[in-house]
């Protein structure tokens, strides 16, 4: 019977979610860090970004690696569109700024901006440590109202879903600002 419990415990553990994102509601941390657009380095303040519009922070484990290079091409197409909604599209990972330069002109296309996250302070105030390895980032998406507010969180380590359903939240906001 104490192995029956055991495993039943162990099995409800590893059933468990593995992850423990910023819920929806939750004032988004304010962070300013060195990022880059078509590999040219520039200081990325949240807030900054805030006052022009909605902000799409996503997080992921690293550069070049075949998931996230899916993802930064599903958000590349999609950052025009992003940007016709006012919206400011921003992935960070712990990669450093050299190999992010890189990125953002291969796998971002010179479209939107990437950031260094090397001490992991953003990704662990947004909660988005890849329990597994805490050394990346969970793939983990938030959209954040220009008030500082979340108002979508995804994660999933499939990158498929990343851009459509933040586009979703983004013109759910922009429909709801429309309708005030």
């Amino acid at each position: 019977m104490k192995r029956f419990i055991s495993v039943a415990i162990g099995t409800c553990i590893l059933a468990a979610p593995l992850y423990a994102a910023l819920p929806t509601g939750a004032q988004a941390p304010d962070f300013t860090t060195q990022a880059t657009l078509a590999g040219k380095p520039f200081k990325f303040a949240l807030a900054d970004a805030l006052k022009k519009g909605p902000v799409v922070l996503y997080f992921y484990p690293a550069a070049f690696t075949p998931g996230c290079t899916i993802e930064a091409h599903e958000f590349a197409e999609a950052t025009d569109k992003f940007k016709s909604l006012g919206a400011t599209v921003i992935g960070v990972s712990h990669d450093d700024i050299d190999k992010l330069n890189k990125f953002s002109v291969t796998e971002c296309r010179n479209k939107f901006a990437v950031a260094s996250d090397a001490d992991q302070s953003i990704t662990k105030a947004y909660d988005a440590v890849l329990t597994q390895k805490p050394e990346y980032a969970n793939r983990t998406s938030y959209v954040i109202a220009p008030s500082g507010k979340i108002v979508y969180e995804y994660t999933a380590m499939d990158p498929n879903k990343h851009v459509a359903n933040t586009m979703a939240a983004v013109e759910k906001l922009q429909a709801q600002k429309k309708g005030s």
